[in-house]
């Protein structure tokens, strides 16, 4: 067989254990009060169980009260520490955990084992919700075993065609998000299937629009350029290869891509080929919202969490900081 020249093999070998990193930043902080919406089976109880015990977040259970006793009772998980407010099934109990959120009483929202149409209806809500002037989207934080640090997919889970004006702020969110992780300036490659811009293929003129809002200052703290293809974006050899001279090409910490059965196939391509870890949240509403699937495991649902706590607290620090 003949070696290859790009790819995995080509790649430094990876020297970091992206959760162990994500949690050491986390040590020493104030657990974040998180409303979790519906925590009514065994991985949604649980993983907010072990989340306050690993001293992240300060849990209240939003939901049929009886239910969630139960499912704690069948768990052998003790209650007594953690503040639980009784709400109807699905949207009810989305909405009583918003409503918790707007009243200042969390900092962070959370999914439990409701859908999550169900949960982002309520943030999204023009008059009860979360919104702010940005668009809502989703971010992956990936730590993939074949890569030598962190990468974040964007967006895989919420908005399905976004528009130029959708992925300005899916990519401002997704730099912020990689910012408060302690990146100082996170390198975005905006994906498409060639790295030239194309009229017939709207996601090339997007992205050259993208890299020039930034250079006008429209999209702020990161580094930009697209059009990218995925091997560009993630290989050296492979950007050399092609002659593509730029900061990002072969270094991307950020894949922002172009709707989302795109990033949801490479998401998902990630974890299952490669075995990456893949914590999601919700980004643009006015707190972060750990949105995990009902498939997590609990190691995804504690980077979950860890990821909203550091966000909550940036948030914190933005606010409290003095006006220059």
């Amino acid at each position: 067989m003949i070696p290859p020249t790009s790819g995995p093999a080509a790649w430094p070998d990876k020297t970091f254990d992206g959760y162990t990193l994500l949690m050491e930043a986390c040590a020493g902080r104030e657990p974040i009060v998180t409303a979790i919406a519906e925590p009514c089976d065994h991985a949604s109880l649980t993983g907010a169980i072990e989340a306050a015990r690993a001293g992240l977040i300060r849990p209240i259970l939003v939901g049929p009260v009886a239910k969630i006793r139960a499912v704690a009772e069948q768990e052998e998980l003790d209650l007594d520490s953690y503040d639980l407010v009784d709400a109807p099934h699905g949207r009810g109990a989305a909405a009583r955990a918003v409503e918790l959120v707007r009243a200042g009483e969390a900092e962070v929202l959370m999914k439990g084992s409701l859908h999550s149409d169900e949960l982002l209806a309520e943030v999204v809500n023009g008059t009860t919700g979360l919104r702010t002037e940005r668009r809502i989207s989703h971010c992956f934080a990936m730590d993939v075993p074949t890569y030598p640090k962190p990468l974040f997919v964007t967006d895989a889970a919420v908005n399905v065609a976004p528009d130029l004006r959708a992925k300005r702020d899916i990519c401002q969110n997704a730099i912020d998000l990689a910012r408060s992780v302690g990146i100082a300036q996170p390198k975005v490659a905006i994906l498409a299937a060639v790295e030239t811009v194309n009229p017939d293929m709207p996601a090339t003129v997007d992205a050259a629009c993208l890299c020039k809002m930034a250079d006008r200052g429209q999209i702020t703290g990161g580094l930009l350029d697209g059009p990218l293809a995925l091997d560009n974006a993630i290989s050296p050899e492979a950007a050399r290869t092609k002659g593509i001279v730029s900061e990002v090409a072969g270094q991307a910490d950020i894949l922002l891509v172009p709707d989302l059965e795109a990033g949801n196939i490479l998401a998902k391509q990630l974890t299952f080929l490669t075995r990456a870890d893949a914590a999601g949240i919700v980004l643009g509403a006015r707190v972060p919202i750990a949105l995990t699937s009902r498939a997590d495991n609990l190691r995804t649902r504690l980077a979950s969490c860890a990821l909203a706590m550091l966000l909550a607290h940036d948030r914190r620090a933005k606010i409290v900081a003095p006006r220059e």
